[in-house]
């Protein structure tokens, strides 16, 4: 081998080496020493002469002569400071029954949970009367710390509460606990606020405070009320008829998911008699902080405390995730192990498209698909910088795209166009569904021609590059003949409304060439039923099929060779008129180490490959192949795009029903 044919080689391998963009689990969320908390600074928590008590609180108990409240049991102090309270009400001996309340458990703790379980519910509930009791509406001021103070003693304190009842696994829905307070026994029931979850849903909880994400570049909280938790989904395989049940065959497994857990006291008069309750009652409601992060309280909406953020990282961080992004190796190199392969834990094949939160009917799709030597991981930045918008969120699902990179990218997209057939039979049987029929597809890299397919008019156009003898005429077997017809004859699917196509060589790709066309011919290894059925074709149809046609194309390298003839029969292609197509360019500095290269492109794909006519928008980003779809200007005008697309979606609805409300 030559000394320009080793420096063509090993060109090829580092550029084939940066299209590896499918991202990498380990290292996303790592686990924190200490978890994290906003008293532990003030209260001494970890310190060996801690924990103390404010100074506000000590003042108050040296007024009323009760001690310093610094060692020991504080249960008789606390009820006398309800005895007090009960005779006086005041916030300032409210909130300090709450610090008092939080001290104590925490003192409690290594020896006696069920006391400790006691006083921090206490403190709960004494935190929640500062917040809202209206008795205290004249004196109680946001700007007095004790505001900020109450509302960290809320979440902490009940925080503390449900590591002791996560601890023992009974955090279940629909169960009932009982704690003791110096204001008397509270019986306390767990409830679902959103009623797309179902109690069996939930294996095990997580806290968000018990990690950190160094892994993404952007986490997204909101502060208010509530203990963000990390819902890890049960495995369920009761197969059953609701919606949700049959979209669980697109759950990956050990799925998780953002809940904030909000604890509020039940009123002691039962609003249908008018009569005193007898028993204190609370409810622990598991809150879905993607639906809605605010709940109401008095008549006031009170944000909840969430994080959106961890419990994706957490899912990420998962093991079967790493064999997924291993999974985009064999998806190259081994397309047949890869179709082979199961999704773990399960009996659907790792192929095809996820979710990775519950379905919600009503909201619309976002079908993401990852580009060559990739999986769904390399969506990860994009994802979460979307879904932290409320305007997106609530009107938008995300859904994931994972297939072998290794073949033609038309055969990919006869692959996804029967998974997008199924799945809308698996969800929606009766297109009874407006919201399905409104999504919306997003490819990066070879993933854009695999979108892009999914909305063309193919004709005879595909076909003719195959063989001008009718298809009808071709001697095969009925299940290669079916393959044949969905690889080369296709409709545009009624349910896509628009395309956003990011680093997409609609042109082909200088990439492939020569150099890696025969690296890769060495590397990746083809199915022998493909090859075996190939083999068959043409031995039973002499002088049927064109020379070079696509079907002597083996590998995704090859199909993206520049202008190659596919592009051509896709430019041709008619297109539906209820479909925009949108685009996002990457170009790279001239300047810097792969813009000399670049031909005013991304290093991989050119501007020139990349720029199409039809698009409704296009614009360049400043980014290489790889980080493209993480920019944040390519970020922004997706965002851009999907609120374009929720606005004409209103204003036609408008128009229709002379009615402003959105699509549900």
């Amino acid at each position: 081998m030559g000394q320009r044919t080793r420096c063509n080689v090993r060109t090829a391998i580092v550029l084939l080496m940066a299209l590896s963009v499918g991202g990498c689990a380990s290292g996303v969320i790592s686990l924190r020493p200490i978890p994290k908390s906003p008293l532990a600074e003030e209260f001494a928590l970890t310190s060996h002469s801690g924990p103390k008590a404010s100074g506000r609180t000590l003042q108050l108990l040296r007024v009323y002569n009760l001690g310093n409240g610094q060692q020991g049991d504080n249960r008789p102090m606390l009820a006398k400071l309800q005895a007090l309270n009960d005779r006086e009400p005041s916030a300032d001996i409210v909130y300090a029954m709450a610090e008092l309340a939080f001290l104590g458990g925490k003192r409690a703790e290594p020896y006696d949970s069920r006391a400790a379980m006691d006083l921090y519910g206490a403190s709960v509930l004494h935190a929640y009367d500062y917040l809202f009791d209206p008795r205290f509406t004249g004196t109680r001021t946001p700007y007095d710390p004790h505001y900020r103070g109450a509302c960290d003693l809320y979440n902490t304190a009940l925080e503390s509460a449900l590591r002791i009842v996560c601890a023992k696994k009974e955090l279940v829905p629909n169960t009932t606990k009982t704690i003791h307070t110096a204001a008397g026994e509270w019986d306390i029931r767990c409830t679902l606020s959103n009623t797309r979850w179902r109690p069996e849903d939930f294996k095990q909880f997580e806290f968000v405070s018990n990690y950190e994400v160094p892994g993404l570049k952007n986490l997204y909280q909101t502060h208010g009320l509530g203990v963000p938790l990390i819902a890890v989904r049960r495995e369920l395989s009761d197969g059953g008829s609701t919606v949700q049940a049959a979209a669980a065959r697109y759950y990956p497994t050990k799925l998780s998911f953002p809940v904030t857990a909000f604890l509020r006291p039940l009123s002691k008069i039962d609003p249908m008699t008018g009569q005193l309750v007898t028993r204190n009652q609370c409810l622990l409601e598991l809150c879905d902080p993607l639906t809605d992060d605010q709940t109401l309280v008095a008549g006031q909406r009170v944000p909840l405390e969430s994080d959106l953020t961890t419990p994706l990282a957490y899912f990420l961080s998962r093991p079967e995730i790493d064999l997924a992004n291993l999974a985009a190796t064999a998806g190259l190199l081994k397309p047949e192990l890869f179709f082979e392969k199961l999704r773990p834990g399960g009996h659907e094949p790792v192929v095809g498209l996820y979710m990775i939160q519950p379905y919600e009917p009503g909201k619309i799709p976002v079908l993401m698909v990852h580009g060559l030597w990739s999986t769904p991981m390399t969506w990860v930045e994009m994802f979460n910088d979307l879904r932290s918008q409320p305007e997106i969120r609530n009107r938008y699902q995300f859904w994931f795209y994972l297939y072998p990179t290794g073949q033609p990218f038309w055969q990919s997209a006869a692959q996804l166009r029967r998974d997008l057939v199924q799945v809308r039979q698996t969800l929606d049987p009766r297109h009874e569904e407006p919201a399905l029929d409104q999504m919306v597809l997003i490819g990066h890299s070879m993933g854009g021609l695999v979108s892009r397919l999914q909305t063309l008019q193919s004709g005879d156009s595909f076909w003719h590059l195959v063989s001008r003898e009718p298809i009808e005429q071709i001697k095969a077997s009925p299940e290669t003949a079916q393959k044949l017809r969905e690889t080369f004859y296709f409709q545009p699917n009624p349910s896509i409304r628009r395309v956003v196509t990011i680093a997409t060589p609609s042109h082909g790709s200088q990439f492939s060439n020569q150099t890696t066309q025969w690296l890769l011919s060495k590397l990746i290894h083809l199915p022998q039923t493909l090859i075996q059925t190939q083999q068959k074709l043409y031995r039973d149809n002499p002088g049927a099929f064109v020379g070079q046609s696509l079907l002597s194309v083996d590998t995704s390298i090859d199909s993206l060779a520049p202008n190659g003839p596919v592009f051509a029969a896709m430019q041709n292609c008619r297109r539906p008129p209820w479909v925009k197509y949108h685009n996002i360019i990457g170009v790279l500095p001239q300047q810097s180490l792969l813009g000399k290269w670049s031909d005013e492109g991304d290093g991989v794909v050119s501007y020139a490959s990349a720029h199409v006519d039809d698009a409704a928008s296009e614009i360049t980003v400043p980014a290489n192949h790889v980080t493209v779809q993480t920019h944040p200007a390519a970020v922004l005008e997706v965002r851009r795009i999907l609120l374009e697309h929720l606005a004409e979606l209103d204003a036609s609805s408008v128009a229709r029903l002379g009615s402003p409300e959105p699509l549900r």
